[in-house]
């Protein structure tokens, strides 16, 4: 844990899960790509209130870009504040190869003075080039970790990762729970862990046997990633709540809160996409493609991203009310307004 832990015995219990989940991914996934992951850590105000552990890969032969990232940030000392913790681990994994899925998981556990919480749990699979054998072995795996709530999270995120201005989904296989909490902390922390490493487990095996046999992509293939790829950074810098409450909230994290994002996107696919967007998010495209290199192609490193992060925290300043036009699942959770 980078800085100083929350003082909550549910938060310890949240953090210690989250630092276990990361070492069984990133494990898994150094022994399949046969590189050592590096951890940067990052601290809240200096690490008064906590901070994280960000283990990331990029331009690996196997891996491509990868980013599994621990945080928890908490306000003990500050009680005009809602929030008293939030302790979470947000992994994605971009493969090199076309035939590869990407994968996204996030569980978090977000705690108000007093006690008072809630589960926050998502798994969903990217693939740029869909396999619906590996679909159904990842669903099924969720389903056997949480078969009283997968109807619900299936439901959940088929709404949460659709995309209305383009019509269509990002992912094939949507696992989202949101402000789940059944009034036993303890069963819910097992069925997080349950959920969590089902999800792991089942990508690992995926990811194995996507590289099993080696061979050179086609074009048509790197196409098909590089329009996905752009299709996901959409999403995230323009529908996705948790991204953009956590960028909102401070500036000390950027890179590690945009390490979802892919290594490259093409710029000319994404500007298309703006007349299709509602009022004012499509001036919130423009902020972002303003940010992008002047490239058809760009790639997304440590200075872009900086610029997108900036891009976006001045849009929902100028336009507070667009927040509303974020992704939900069933509910909407108390996100900005939560830290204040």
């Amino acid at each position: 844990m980078a800085g100083i832990p929350a003082s909550s015995g549910q938060a310890a219990q949240a953090l210690a899960l989250v630092e276990s989940l990361q070492s069984r991914l990133v494990q898994g996934l150094e022994k399949l790509g046969g590189r050592k992951f590096q951890c940067l850590e990052w601290l809240r105000d200096e690490g008064l209130h906590g901070g994280g552990c960000r283990f990331g890969m990029e331009d690996s032969e196997m891996l491509g870009r990868a980013s599994v990232n621990v945080s928890q940030v908490h306000y003990d000392d500050a009680p005009d504040r809602k929030l008293g913790s939030a302790s979470a681990i947000s992994s994605i994994v971009h493969p090199a190869n076309p035939q590869a899925p990407s994968v996204h998981i996030h569980f978090s556990w977000t705690e108000q003075k007093g006690g008072a919480g809630y589960w926050r749990m998502m798994a969903d699979l990217n693939p740029s080039i869909p396999n619906d054998e590996n679909r159904e072995r990842f669903l099924a795996a969720l389903k056997a970790a949480a078969p009283d709530q997968f109807a619900e999270a299936v439901e959940q995120g088929e709404r949460y990762f659709y995309i209305p201005a383009l019509g269509r989904h990002r992912g094939v296989a949507h696992f989202y729970l949101e402000n789940f909490n059944r009034g036993d902390f303890s069963a819910d922390l097992q069925l997080a862990r349950g959920v969590a490493e089902a999800a792991i487990d089942a990508y690992l095996q995926l990811l194995k046997e996507a590289e099993r046999e080696k061979f050179q992509p086609s074009e048509e293939e790197r196409a098909a990633q590089l329009a996905y790829h752009t299709l996901y950074f959409f999403q995230v810098l323009t529908l996705d709540r948790g991204t953009t409450t956590g960028l909102m909230v401070h500036s000390q994290n950027d890179i590690g809160i945009l390490g979802s994002l892919p290594a490259a996107i093409d710029k000319n696919l994404l500007a298309s996409w703006q007349s299709r967007m509602p009022e004012p998010q499509d001036r919130l495209l423009d902020k972002l493609l303003s940010a992008l290199p002047n490239l058809g192609i760009c790639t997304i490193d440590d200075a872009v991203k900086k610029k997108l992060a900036e891009a976006v925290r001045a849009h929902y300043r100028q336009f507070p009310e667009a927040l509303d036009l974020q992704a939900s699942g069933n509910t909407t959770p108390p996100t900005v307004d939560n830290h204040k």
